[in-house]
């Protein structure tokens, strides 16, 4: 018998469509998984990790996995690391608690991770799990494990911080649990639990090295956010605003051993906001230089915070890609949204100090943002194709749970994707956020001609021949060629 097991839902291809079979999306570890099952384990609790989608596992093979472990709890965590990775792998995560009920009913489930942080009630009304767990999660799940292992079984009253459930036809919520106020005491993710060999770098991460994207792994140095983004919807599963850091030593230790143990050199450092605190990077930056390892990371920075000195620092340790959220090309349509309250001079000298610091740039756009029109997006892609970063991601603007665009939208009636899936980018149901002047189904449309354009732009792929070759310039073509199926695209008026 174990303990807890642990799982990450497969979703690739209803996310990624056609993309995931040409091994072109990234393969990321689950960190909140693996962190969660190192702080179980140190506890004293035997648990097991079944990373589906590293697997290729369907829900059916998924589960009938975890039921030769026996456990006494079973876990299915849709915390990932960005903030549109939750809600996004609701579907994989629902069919496989369905699938528990139907094949091993008397294994209690839980469902963790930002998503049901955000939709509490909901969540447990609707997805056949028996708990939800709200928050981080890391002492919910050591006091159910407990209690369910002294002997109380799912049908029981628990009076534990951060867990909810249904009893006798009524939702029962306890106290949120607090956070873990010193990320020192956390212990090493637990990655021996892994299948370490799986995990692929985005393509973009290995410009000039597309062939050698494994192995990878991501690490945090601090957790939370203290901005308040009116598209973002982080905070959910901190509670707010605020951000924690782990002790540099901690961070540079676990590289090592990353590095020692798996081979890794591909890491996504996945704090939601890495270059912020000086004396934290250039610490960090001082340990990670010291191990003498050659590393690719990337990080995030924001336009407005990060700071010339830490450049050829950062660029030293080996953080050649900063990934910054400018967001808009229109000034007014940052404004809008409380994020990008900087000047259009503020972008071109932040990307101008970085490219001289040999730092390459994942430029991050989005469309479709409350005041935008057909004007104003096709600022933002002027803006990125003047900018000529080695990568753009370009995005919709979606009002994923938790964020202030969703508490907007609904007060102001407005349609949001009636699937979970509907939030994904690239999937067939990806159903953006209307704007004051667009349909949501436009927006769709211009971002995916957008891409195409940047792409395609030969300025673009003259640069990135130049900086990382030919073999490249294929890969992005071959990119390129994979066509999205869109279910709700609105064709684009005439002229625009």
């Amino acid at each position: 018998m174990t303990d807890i097991v642990l799982i990450k839902a497969n979703n690739q291809k209803k996310l990624y469509q056609n993309l995931s079979d040409e091994d072109l999306t990234g393969i990321e570890p689950p960190l909140w998984i693996a962190l969660t099952a190192a702080v179980l384990r140190d506890k004293g609790f035997s648990v097991q990790v079944i990373d589906a989608e590293a697997e290729n596992l369907d829900p059916k093979e998924a589960v009938a996995k975890a039921v030769t472990y026996n456990p006494v709890l079973a876990g299915v965590v849709v915390s990932g690391t960005n903030p549109s990775a939750s809600t996004i792998n609701m579907p994989g995560a629902s069919e496989m608690l369905t699938e528990f009920k139907r094949i091993a009913p008397h294994v209690p489930t839980i469902l963790s991770g930002l998503h049901p942080s955000t939709l509490s009630e909901k969540t447990i009304t609707e997805e056949d799990c028996d708990f939800i767990a709200t928050g981080e999660g890391f002492l919910t799940y050591e006091e159910l494990v407990k209690a369910l292992k002294n002997g109380q079984s799912k049908d029981d009253d628990f009076a534990i911080n951060g867990l909810w459930y249904v009893k006798d036809g009524k939702t029962v919520s306890n106290p949120r649990s607090a956070n873990v106020a010193d990320l020192s005491t956390l212990p090493m993710p637990a990655w021996d639990l892994l299948p370490m060999d799986k995990y692929r770098a985005h393509n973009w991460h290995c410009f000039g090295h597309v062939d050698q994207r494994q192995p990878y792994a991501v690490i945090y140095t601090s957790l939370g956010c203290p901005f308040t983004c009116s598209f973002c919807c982080i905070n959910s599963i901190f509670g707010g605003p605020g951000i924690r850091y782990r002790p540099p030593a901690q961070v540079v230790a676990e590289i090592d051993h990353l590095v020692k143990t798996y081979g890794v050199k591909n890491i996504k450092v996945l704090d939601e906001m890495f270059a912020l605190k000086p004396t934290h990077v250039e610490e960090l930056c001082d340990g990670i230089i010291a191990l003498g390892h050659d590393l690719n990371f990337w990080v995030y920075g924001r336009i407005d915070t990060v700071k010339k000195h830490m450049l050829p620092k950062m660029k030293q340790a080996g953080m050649n890609w900063i990934a910054y959220g400018i967001e808009a090309g229109s000034k007014k349509v940052r404004d809008g949204v409380s994020k990008g309250r900087f000047s259009q001079e503020k972008i071109y000298e932040v990307v101008q100090m970085t490219h001289d610091a040999g730092i390459e740039i994942v430029a991050n756009f989005i469309f479709g943002l409350p005041d935008d029109d057909f004007e104003t997006m096709q600022e933002t892609l002027d803006m990125a194709k003047e900018l000529n970063c080695a990568y753009a991601n370009l995005y919709c603007a979606m009002a994923y749970p938790g964020s202030e665009l969703y508490r907007d939208a609904i007060q102001q009636n407005l349609p949001l994707p009636e699937h979970w899936d509907g939030y994904a980018q690239f999937s067939k149901n990806t159903f953006p956020l209307p704007t004051k002047h667009l349909s949501g189904g436009e927006v769709l449309s211009f971002r995916d001609r957008a891409f195409d354009e940047y792409n395609n732009s030969t300025q673009y792929l003259n640069m990135i021949e130049k900086k990382f070759g030919i073999k490249t310039v294929e890969h992005i073509k071959r990119m390129c060629a994979v066509k999205l199926e869109r279910n709700f695209a609105d064709p684009l008026p005439a002229g625009v």
